[in-house]
């Protein structure tokens, strides 16, 4: 891997791989890692985040994830990024140093959602406890306040990061703010942050005001057709690129209507790329057989710019 290569473009946020019975199915990530660089362009993984479960797992299933993922992804991958955000401090930490030790390429941390930190240096303050355990790894902040309910301005938060956290990088952006993004971009644009965005469906607004790239879920099995977007959008052709962003919508838009989780991502991105990504951990529900046809059958009759 080339950690010194600046984190831009897309980023699959990779589902965990599960057996039947709900343990992690290591076995097939070297498979994953080919068909992500082979079938779809995509040279850069978000481990244990939302899509791969990782507050699901315990510490020692993250962990054999991470090491797995650099592993299979050496000499392939350009970035690994683990999430090692979790609700115990200790953990967190525990997972950071881990995560330094099997030389991933970065390290990111969600807002702890049971007990919340209620105002930017109570955030500052978590995460910094986190960056400092691996004080040789890029540090990225996981915004995503529609499921941890922290809604701490990321505008704010930046405000002196480096005083606190010298290791910070940048941000996963996980929200429709797009007023938020934007004031970080143009308060930032000195300091070269990295800024992610993490909706999908709206990506290409993200790019207008100046996001590096995207991490996703939906890259996983849409990664090519993204990345042609993202070719049209800087040449720039614009008519182009919204075509690319209508169908991905378009596609979204009509699997949300069923009910589209972490779950049904799996579903997807096994009939997609052929490799058995199993059922999720409960809570969550498999997906259902009438979901796989219906998700299918819409996918299928997508008609891409490139004709495929």
């Amino acid at each position: 891997m080339t950690p010194r290569k600046k984190l831009q473009g897309l980023v699959a946020a990779t589902v965990t791989p599960m057996t039947p019975d709900g343990q992690i199915n290591l076995s097939v990530i070297c498979q994953y890692v080919d068909y992500l660089v082979s079938e779809q362009n995509v040279k850069n993984v978000f481990v244990n985040g939302t899509t791969g479960e990782g507050l699901s797992l315990n510490i020692q299933e993250r962990k054999q994830l991470a090491e797995e993922w650099v592993c299979q992804g050496k000499d392939k991958l350009d970035h690994v990024i683990i999430h090692v955000g979790a609700l115990s401090l200790p953990e967190s930490q525990e997972l950071a140093r881990h995560a330094a030790s099997i030389g991933a390429s970065g390290i990111a941390v969600m807002a702890p959602f049971f007990f919340k930190p209620t105002n930017k240096d109570e955030l500052i303050a978590f995460s910094q406890k986190v960056a400092s355990e691996a004080p040789a790894v890029p540090f990225y902040y996981y915004h995503i306040p529609p499921l941890t309910g922290v809604k701490i301005r990321v505008e704010e938060l930046l405000d002196g990061i480096k005083e606190h956290i010298p290791t910070f990088q940048g941000v996963k952006f996980s929200d429709t703010d797009l007023l938020d993004l934007a004031q970080c971009i143009n308060k930032n644009e000195r300091e070269q942050f990295t800024f992610l965005y993490g909706v999908d469906e709206q990506l290409l607004s993200a790019l207008a005001i100046g996001a590096d790239g995207a991490v996703g879920s939906t890259y996983n099995y849409l990664g090519r057709k993204t990345n042609l977007m993202l070719q049209a959008f800087a040449k720039p052709d614009l008519a182009l690129a919204r075509k690319y962003q209508f169908l991905t919508g378009e596609f979204l838009n009509f699997v949300i209507k069923l009910g589209f989780g972490v779950a049904q991502t799996k579903a997807v991105m096994t009939f997609v790329s052929g490799i058995p990504m199993g059922p999720p951990r409960l809570p969550l529900a498999d997906a259902s057989q009438e979901f796989i046809r219906k998700a299918k059958a819409k996918l299928d009759s997508l008609a891409w710019p490139d004709g495929e």
